[in-house]
């Protein structure tokens, strides 16, 4: 068998920064100079994507294949989102993010992907109109929250269980609000979804309302269809920026003119 290309996705860190800042304590300069560092690629994604208007992060693993049922419904869910209005935003890579990203592409709209810093085998997909690679995780999930209004969940790994934990937390303690969480892939996701209800519930450590707040579909047209609901009932249409040139400031193309054809994704703007 065949060696799978995504078998090491995350196993690795290819910029020891990331792992330096975990070790505890260092020199209070090395500290100074670090947090510094973090609050440029804070900054970094504040300009890359601040133009990007309404978008929806899809989640889901880097490890399912194009002829992966879970992979084709990512694809046709980025399609519709991108039909909606909705910019396609996902981590980046392949696998569910590849599908989503091409969805969108294929559908005429924007698709976006915020990518890490991880062994060579990681590349983003060549579905985007824009990436930006991000030196630290918590950076990362910070933009992929920050920018999002709705939030697509697909079957993935520990990766996507710590983006639906973080993201459900956020919404249940009022940090985000309102924003809709879709699950998708219901027989993946039975048995945990039962533990939420049946565990959790009754135990008390989560309420019925934070796991009615969870919409659990797997179809892609009802999955849209919700988070038009929400998004529209409560944030009615989002404010979109105009970027100043002054500032070398730069948004993506009409999505009308956009193909859907693979092609090398434009990098975003480097650090200020």
């Amino acid at each position: 068998m065949a060696p799978d290309p995504n078998a090491r996705w995350g196993k690795a860190v290819r910029n020891p920064e990331e792992a330096r800042f975990l070790e505890g304590p260092r020199r209070r300069i090395s500290e100074l100079a670090r947090a510094t560092r973090i609050f440029l690629e804070f900054i970094r994604g504040f300009r890359a994507l601040h133009f990007l208007g309404p978008c929806v992060t899809v989640f889901g693993s880097a490890r399912f294949q194009e002829d992966h049922r879970y992979y084709e419904l990512a694809r046709e869910v980025g399609g519709l989102l991108a039909e909606a209005g909705y910019t396609v935003l996902t981590g980046g890579g392949p696998g569910v993010m590849e599908a989503a990203n091409r969805g969108a592409r294929e559908a005429g709209g924007r698709s976006v992907g915020i990518n890490i810093e991880l062994p060579h085998e990681q590349r983003p997909n060549p579905y985007l109109d824009r990436f930006l690679e991000m030196r630290y995780f918590f950076v990362r999930k910070v933009m992929l929250v920050k920018y999002s209004c709705a939030f697509v969940v697909l079957p993935g790994g520990f990766g996507t269980l710590d983006e639906i934990f973080e993201t459900a937390t956020l919404i249940q303690t009022g940090k985000i609000e309102r924003f809709p969480m879709v699950v998708m892939g219901t027989d993946y996701w039975r048995p945990l979804l039962d533990f939420l209800r049946h565990k959790m519930v009754p135990e008390g450590t989560i309420s019925a309302q934070d796991f009615a707040g969870l919409t659990v579909t797997d179809s892609p047209r009802k999955a849209v269809e919700r988070i038009l609901d929400v998004t529209t009932e409560y944030f009615g249409l989002l404010r979109k920026p105009a970027p100043r040139r002054l500032l070398g400031e730069k948004t993506l193309p009409d999505e009308k003119k956009v193909s859907g054809e693979k092609r090398p994704p434009v990098e975003a703007p480097g650090e200020p």
